[in-house]
Formats: C-alpha cells, sequence, structure tokens
C-alpha cells in the first residue's frame, strides 16, 4: 500500500493503538518497522507520522525520530477545561434534540454501568464510560465538535484509563455520569450542561491529584 491510501492506514491504526494502549507514552517509532508491519512504503509511514505531529499525538525528535508524545499532568489538565466546553455543548444538544432511541441506548448504558460498578467490574466501567462519552459527541450531531474531541481524547487515553481505575473512582464518577443520563433523557439541556460542567471538573480535580511524571496516562 502506498501514497495517499498508505499515509491515512499508518495514520489510523497509530490512533487505534493508541486508543487501546497498544503504544505508550515515549514509545518510539521507527519508520522501517512500522512499514513492514502494515505493509506500506516508509514515505507512507513518515507522512503520516508528520499527520500525527500536527495533531500534537507524536513528537519528531532531530536526528532521533518519531515518539508518542507524554502529556504532562498541566497539560492534561488544560486538555480537559477545553474538553469540558465542548463535551458540555453536546450534552446540551443531545438533550435538545435526540430521539426516543437514543435515549433508550443511554439509559441502557447508565444501567450497564451502574451493574458494573456493582460488580466490581472496573475495566468494563472504564469502556462503558468511554462509551457514554461518545454517544453523547455522536448522537449531538455536532461534527466540529466531534472532530476537535477525537483529537483531545485521543492524547488523553492513558489518563482516563488510569483514572478510571483509581481506587473510589468508579463510585465516584458513577453519580455523576447518571446525572447526565438522567438530565439529557429528560430533555433538560441545562441540567445536561451542568452535569457535564461538573463530571468534567471532577476529572481536573482528580488529575490535580496526581504525581507529576504520569505522561501521557485517561475519563
Amino acid at each position: 500500500m502506498r501514497g495517499a491510501a498508505g499515509r491515512l492506514h499508518v495514520s489510523a491504526q497509530i490512533r487505534r493503538a493508541l486508543w487501546v494502549g497498544e503504544l505508550v507514552p515515549g514509545q518510539r517509532l521507527v519508520e522501517q518497522d512500522l512499514a513492514d508491519q502494515m505493509g506500506v512504503t516508509r514515505s507512507s509511514v513518515r507522512e503520516a507520522l508528520l499527520d500525527l505531529a500536527a495533531d500534537d499525538l507524536v513528537e519528531l525528535v532531530p536526528h532521533r525520530g518519531a515518539r508518542i508524545r507524554v502529556v504532562s499532568v498541566e497539560e492534561a489538565i488544560q486538555i480537559t477545561e477545553c474538553r469540558s466546553a465542548l463535551e458540555r455543548l453536546c450534552a446540551r444538544r443531545v438533550a435538545e434534540h435526540a430521539g426516543e432511541e437514543q435515549r433508550a441506548v443511554l439509559t441502557e448504558v447508565g444501567e450497564q454501568l451502574r451493574t458494573a460498578v456493582e460488580d466490581g467490574e472496573f475495566e468494563t466501567y472504564s469502556t462503558l464510560n468511554r462509551r457514554l462519552h461518545d454517544l453523547i459527541i455522536e448522537f449531538s450531531g455536532q461534527l466540529v465538535a466531534k472532530r476537535q474531541l477525537e483529537r483531545l481524547n485521543t492524547q488523553m487515553v492513558r489518563f482516563q484509563f488510569r483514572l478510571a481505575l483509581r481506587p473510589g473512582r468508579p463510585q465516584e464518577s458513577l453519580p455523576q455520569l447518571l446525572a447526565i443520563i438522567d438530565a439529557v433523557t429528560a430533555g433538560d439541556p441545562e441540567a445536561a450542561d451542568a452535569a457535564a460542567e461538573a463530571q468534567l471538573g471532577s476529572v481536573i480535580e482528580q488529575l490535580r491529584l496526581s504525581d507529576p511524571p504520569v505522561g501521557l496516562s485517561g475519563r
């Protein structure tokens, strides 16, 4: 695979690997290794890395190649502040425009979140937490916000995962997530906005309790 198709393939695969944790902060990205693994030309890899660097996901180090960019705690806080503004917008729009089927999907995710916490399935809870945020964004129909949030959330994925598994965090964040669902399904945009703000504000408070060197470590 070569040309634009190869470039897009490499970019998509690296983004996916970041999202699921197969790539970690500071990890080196060797052009030839990636080309061999993905069946593309080395130039396709190089172009994809330039795209990813433009999105702040990859760092290009002179004379040393590329690596996954490390995000500091302070930057993670600033990213979450930006996410909050965009996710509040999405929550308002869903509350105003969601159909019956979409509201039913969100209600079901809420029940699954409750069950995961009750059963102590905290990795499942983390996955469902991310799914809820993704659904709110998707159902909002706000495509510009969606594009920006995809970029921001990929930078935050490891922080999100670690925070979701912090002792006591699921029990703390569950009522916050359920408040978002309740407000959205009730068709109350003001309450949805406030609930989303409170939930992301809680994430910021948790980030402030993180050790400085945690790196690019999720919601």
